[in-house]
């Protein structure tokens, strides 16, 4: 929940969230940010960076791109301006960075990820994957062997530490799952930024910088002991993503409590709905024939038939072959979810039944969280050319703890008489573990 302020404490300046400001009117002169809560999500994440040590967890900021020249390195750039210690490299061997890490604690600013942690090249480079892995769970440590003459000795190397990673398409899912995932767009004609000059923007920023630090050493004991309320569905994962920056946004004062909380949905709606698995879009796809067709069993070859008609989903070519009985079981068997004998008018024929999918569909497909219009902050200058107008003033409302029941495993699909249709609750894809 959003702490409540006296009046006189929401009059009263507040520097952490002065400082936001400040760093958001920076970020917005030199970057045309994908959407506002992108912004906002960079600017929480400088200010965890600058008070790590009260922390259990840091998130990776993955800034990712389908093509170049969509502004990820000058993100970077800004940031080696703001952050503590920053180590803005493009090609760093795993051997130096875990020295590093352990002597330093630097922030991490890793230009041209895709070169060494895509998915095509990730094997190629296991140690520095699994520095980023395990580097944002304080406490992590990495062990190598190292000669010492004739022999090998086991060294400790601490691996905890902020990292932002800029790529050119995707990074492996044990990242992503661990990262606030920014998909960095290159900008519109419409969009207009100032040019960024290092010589000329660094003397400008040193000042902001001093006072970050000063405020992140204030403000480690208070964030320490500091429990934010997440919004609804923010649970395991993403929850360690997003508690950093929401217990930022809540003692830099409400305005920033609420941005904090709306770039947490915003942002993790969208991770949601990356790209899924087969399996994972499979049920998916099934749920929203039941539900759209407000039945509660078809027979295996109506499902398929239905399934293949969704023109945007991989079902009428598989590699060449449309989906057939056998696949499609063969795909469900892991959820089990099986075809039986059911009742269809006068005949019984083998189908599916939405009970079948009930426990799956809870675990497996995510309810959105709302995201609701709340009243515009009076102080609030306005976003800049980089979003639509209207999006300034579009606020998270988090649900009163009596409605939130059950976050962690939301009822979906719950089956009726026939004729009655599963839940029509909007879902996303939740894409985390080993799915297909």
């Amino acid at each position: 929940m959003i702490p409540k302020l006296s009046a006189d404490q929401q009059q009263a300046p507040n520097e952490g969230g002065l400082l936001l400001d400040e760093l958001d009117e920076l970020f917005a002169r030199f970057v045309a940010f994908p959407t506002i809560e992108a912004r906002w999500a960079v600017v929480l994440w400088v200010m965890h960076a600058h008070c790590l040590d009260a922390f259990e967890s840091t998130p990776r900021l993955a800034l990712l791109s389908p093509e170049k020249g969509s502004g990820k390195t000058r993100v970077l750039e800004i940031l080696s301006l703001v952050v503590p210690e920053p180590l803005h490299t493009v090609n760093i061997s795993a051997a130096a960075l875990f020295r590093i890490v352990d002597d330093q604690q630097p922030t991490l600013l890793l230009d041209e990820a895709d070169t060494y942690l895509g998915p095509m090249v990730a094997k190629q480079h296991e140690d520095l994957r699994g520095l980023i892995n395990a580097g944002h769970r304080r406490g992590a440590v990495v062990y190598r062997g190292e000669v010492s003459g004739k022999a090998v000795k086991v060294v400790e190397f601490k691996a905890f530490a902020a990292a932002a990673l800029a790529g050119i398409g995707d990074l492996p899912d044990t990242i992503i799952d661990r990262s606030i995932v920014i998909p960095m767009k290159r900008r519109a004609p419409n969009e207009e930024v100032e040019p960024f000059r290092e010589r000329l923007h660094r003397p400008q920023t040193s000042q902001l910088r001093a006072r970050l630090e000063q405020w992140g050493e204030a403000c480690v004991a208070e964030l320490t002991d500091a429990w934010p309320e997440l919004p609804h569905g923010i649970t395991d994962r993403p929850a360690d993503v997003w508690e950093p920056l929401c217990a930022i946004g809540d003692i830099c004062g409400t305005t920033w409590a609420q941005r904090s909380r709306q770039a947490t949905v915003v942002i993790n709606n969208a991770r949601l709905q990356r790209d899924p698995s087969w399996a994972v879009q499979l049920l998916a796809d099934c749920q929203r024939i039941f539900t759209e067709r407000n039945v509660d069993r078809l027979t295996t070859e109506a499902l398929i038939e239905h399934l293949i008609a969704i023109t945007e989903s991989p079902w009428g070519d598989m590699r060449g072959n449309a989906l057939d009985a056998r696949k499609l079981a063969r795909m469900l068997r892991k959820y089990d979810v099986k075809p039986a004998d059911h009742r269809f008018g006068n005949d019984t024929r083998k189908g599916y039944t939405t009970e079948a999918f009930h426990d799956a569909w809870s675990r497996y497909l995510t309810p959105v969280a709302p995201v609701a219009l709340v009243a515009p902050n009076p102080g609030y200058k306005g976003a800049g050319g980089d979003v639509a107008p209207t999006e300034d003033e579009v606020g998270y409302v988090i649900p009163s703890k009596t409605n939130n029941v059950n976050a962690s495993s939301p009822k979906q699909g719950q089956q009726g008489q026939q004729g009655q249709h599963p839940s029509s609750t909007p879902t996303t894809i939740d894409t985390q573990g080993d799915l297909f």
